[in-house]
């Protein structure tokens, strides 16, 4: 299962050792790694479906949060189109963080982030999270080290409160290597149609890369639990980040064993109050 080729060991974690541009559980390139993720749209929707009308009928509490964390360039957006582009929006709630605001500042660093948790039958998307209070939190010094602590451990109950209520919770860290970050960020500089995505800022983070990466290791050690564990999805090739975040999703609605809700009136009345009336 991809989950567990993805999912993140106990103990310490170093991201130098995992391959950025590896395709753990598949084998083919990049034609038959696009194919692949189109083949996951028919029975992705069959299970989003299912989940959406046990969720509507109110007999089914359960449902997904999918979040998202990478550095700039990693690829949040490209999930966004290609694997969650898969879903019928209707069912898909999605949320980017970006800098808390003055009211948001004004509470505890998990208030915006629960009240933008999914409702039951829906598939929610954290677009980053609560994790860049412990990552830009920790590389810029916004906040102090005794309250940066303090959020892991309030991280870990606060998922697992989630999880308790209901939602399953797949945490994908999109992990692209230096390198790759470096061409896509010229990339967007030579294109002029690409300009609107370039931000000076960038490069300013980018300054920080170690930092960045080793406040990622402690994250994802100290937030890596049983009930929500994390995932370093390889993000250096586009075609393997979309396919394996989709198969994570596929293999969590699969795991569920979604029937359909069964009807709260009489089918053969239904029918014939139906085939009697004309209009």
């Amino acid at each position: 299962m991809i989950s567990q080729l993805l999912g993140v060991p106990p103990g310490p974690v170093s991201l130098s050792d995992l391959d950025p541009s590896g395709t753990p559980g598949f084998d083919g390139g990049k034609s038959e790694g696009k194919q692949a993720l189109a083949d996951l749209a028919e029975p992705l929707s069959d299970l989003q479906e299912r989940l959406f009308a046990a969720g509507r009928a109110g007999d089914d509490e359960r449902r997904v949060l999918l979040v998202l964390q990478g550095m700039d360039t990693s690829g949040k957006g490209g999930v966004m189109r290609h694997a969650v582009g898969l879903f019928d929006p209707q069912g898909v709630r999605i949320k980017a963080f970006k800098a808390p605001t003055e009211e948001e500042r004004a509470h505890d660093f998990l208030w915006r982030i629960e009240r933008e948790l999914p409702e039951a039958g829906t598939i929610g998307i954290f677009d980053r999270s609560h994790y860049e209070d412990v990552l830009i939190g920790r590389v810029r010094g916004l906040a102090d080290e005794d309250e940066i602590e303090r959020r892991y451990a309030a991280i870990n109950d606060f998922e697992q409160r989630v999880v308790d209520g209901g939602t399953t919770v797949v945490k994908c860290m999109l992990h692209i290597s230096a390198g790759e970050q470096q061409a896509r960020l010229l990339e967007r500089l030579d294109n002029p149609e690409k300009h609107w995505k370039y931000n000076p800022g960038d490069v300013d983070e980018r300054a920080l890369w170690h930092d960045y990466q080793r406040a990622y290791e402690i994250a994802l050690e100290r937030c890596n639990t049983e009930a929500a564990p994390w995932h370093v999805v390889p993000a250096d090739r586009k075609w393997y980040r979309n396919w394996a975040v989709a198969t994570l999703l596929h293999e969590t609605l699969a795991g569920f064993d979604l029937g359909w809700p069964a009807a709260d009136f009489d089918v053969e009345t239904e029918r014939k109050r139906l085939l009697a009336l004309e209009v």
